[in-house]
């Protein structure tokens, strides 16, 4: 039996598209910013660092990040991600999303900064110092992912929440366009004013002692935009469900959202002091209540997350093999260092215009139309068909005249992530779970989703090298190879598709609707 909503959440629920919509989507998205502009200039810069650092005298190629220092450079700001989503999840929950939300910005800032001015002359004490801040940064956009996710879901109306969720997510795009661009604006004017020949012509030459500055002033540019929206953090107030639903006071809510919304709200504190003793909301996340009620839900939008980024992390594997295919990427023993990190910004930045933004927008488009099922549904299943295309006649899309097919299916399957369970795994855990615990559920299935981009950065990256050892990567053992690899992924789309099942649709009824915070019984 449901019992009548609460007026602050009522008119939050049918309040109009209103003006400070877009300012908390683009406050709550700038951690999602730094986040895909960091990721994006870390996979353009460990080419240079390679090149600095492990350069060996008299050697036919530059030099490149050893295996294992190539996976800490990438793997610790993952780790960090995944301890920052399940700490600050819990953290949310327990001391309001406003509290959490400012230390979360603060760090991003400080270790960005810290990452460019990573100290030491040698390569031990510049990976070292990198990897530290690396890891804390990725800490801090860890905490982003609940905290941005479930204060989206609370400020939003009922009709345009899962647009506004998604927008927060879609930020990620801009992210990774201003990092491309950037890093093609920074490199061409080294590249004019430190001229350099060729590593084959001339290979000390052709790293200028001030391309250590290159990748350093790319890493700390990220800082900006998000000590931009610090002040404006600060400044937001705390959501009216966390005010009124879990810190039960219906007075600080009601007077908080009346200067959002501009209208008059009855504070009602004797009804939020009913709904307290509620069996509905005294259950905890451990309990068998919570295992009935959401158990499934949770298994749903955690295995659904883990699977996605498997796949959707497992890309890196597969660029320099697009890259080469455009012919935008000659061998790196033709280029000098500068001019290597133009051309692999360019190329990065073509694909990400080409199949990763209209993606997530399409997403913020549809996602209120066709619903988070749907999109998610379908995105998995394209994205199986497209890794199968690829996958089963490999051999044919190696030869020279079929590379472009090859960009385009793999683009396509990009579209697809971005324009399905991508977006929507963000979207949905914000949406179906109580507000004492929403945020931190949204931590659990945002880790799960990091663990799965571990396995698949980290995991194919050794599974598909080739399978005799001579012709694998210099210092990976030998592999599944490339073929093989894709089918794996093709098998782990549609285990994603089978998973999503369990996940419920949320488009167009309040949080409090799906998440049965109203019901008098514990009953179905």
């Amino acid at each position: 039996m449901a019992r009548e909503q609460l007026k602050v959440l009522d008119a939050l629920d049918v309040a109009k598209t209103q003006w400070y919509h877009f300012t908390a989507i683009i406050i709550a998205g700038m951690g999602f910013f730094t986040d895909a502009y960091d990721l994006f200039c870390i996979s353009v810069c460990t080419k240079l660092l390679g090149r600095i650092y492990y350069h060996h005298e008299g050697a036919a190629k530059p030099g490149t990040l050893p295996p294992n220092v190539s996976a800490a450079v990438n793997g610790v700001a993952l780790c960090g991600t995944l301890a920052g989503q399940l700490f600050f999840g819990w953290l949310g929950d327990k001391l309001g999303r406003k509290k959490v939300y400012g230390i979360t910005l603060l760090l991003m800032v400080i270790c960005s900064i810290g990452s460019g001015l990573s100290i030491g002359h040698d390569a031990k004490a510049v990976m070292a110092t990198l990897c530290f801040f690396r890891f804390w940064l990725g800490f801090g956009i860890g905490g982003d992912y609940p905290l941005s996710a479930t204060i989206m879901s609370e400020y939003a109306n009922k009709k345009t929440r899962g647009a506004f969720i998604a927008a927060v997510f879609a930020m990620q795009g801009f992210g990774i366009l201003t990092g491309g661009i950037f890093a093609i604006i920074i490199s061409s004017i080294f590249q004019n004013r430190f001229d350099a020949p060729a590593y084959e012509v001339d290979a000390l030459a052709s790293t200028v002692p001030q391309a250590d500055y290159v990748w350093r002033i790319i890493v700390m540019f990220g800082a900006i935009p998000a000590a931009l929206t610090y002040y404006w953090r600060l400044k937001m107030p705390e959501t009216a469900r966390y005010t009124a639903l879990v810190a039960k006071n219906a007075k600080q809510a009601a007077n908080d959202m009346s200067k959002v919304l501009q209208v008059d709200i009855e504070s009602e504190q004797h009804k939020v002091e009913q709904l307290a003793v509620k069996p509905a909301n005294t259950f905890g996340l451990f309990s068998k209540e919570f295992l009935r009620r959401h158990g499934l839900h949770l298994l749903g939008t955690t295995s659904t997350w883990f699977l996605l980024d498997i796949a959707f992390y497992s890309q890196n594997l597969f660029q320099k093999d697009i890259f080469t295919a455009i012919g935008w990427i000659p061998p790196a023993k033709t280029m000098n260092a500068i001019e290597e990190v133009f051309r692999i910004a360019r190329a990065q930045t073509l694909i990400a215009l080409c199949s990763t933004v209209p993606g997530y927008w399409f997403t913020v488009a549809f996602i209120d139309k066709m619903g988070r099922f749907a999109i998610q549904l379908m995105g998995f299943f394209f994205m199986t068909v497209f890794m199968f295309a690829l996958a089963f006649p490999y051999n044919h899309w190696t030869h020279k005249d079929n590379r472009i097919g090859f960009v385009v299916l793999y683009s396509l399957t990009f579209f697809f992530a971005n324009f399905g369970p991508n977006a929507t795994t963000f979207v949905v855990p914000a949406e179906i779970f109580p507000a004492r615990l929403r945020s931190t559920c949204h931590g659990i299935s945002a880790a799960a989703g990091k663990a799965g981009a571990i396995v698949g950065a980290f995991g194919f990256l050794y599974l598909a090298q080739n399978k005799d050892k001579a012709k694998a990567d210099a210092g990976y053992p030998a592999g599944i190879g490339v073929k093989n690899a894709l089918i794996v992924l093709g098998v782990v789309n549609f285990l994603g598709m089978l998973f999503t099942f369990l996940v419920p649709e949320s488009n167009g009824r309040s949080l409090e609707d799906m998440s049965r915070e109203n019901e008098d019984e514990t009953v179905d």
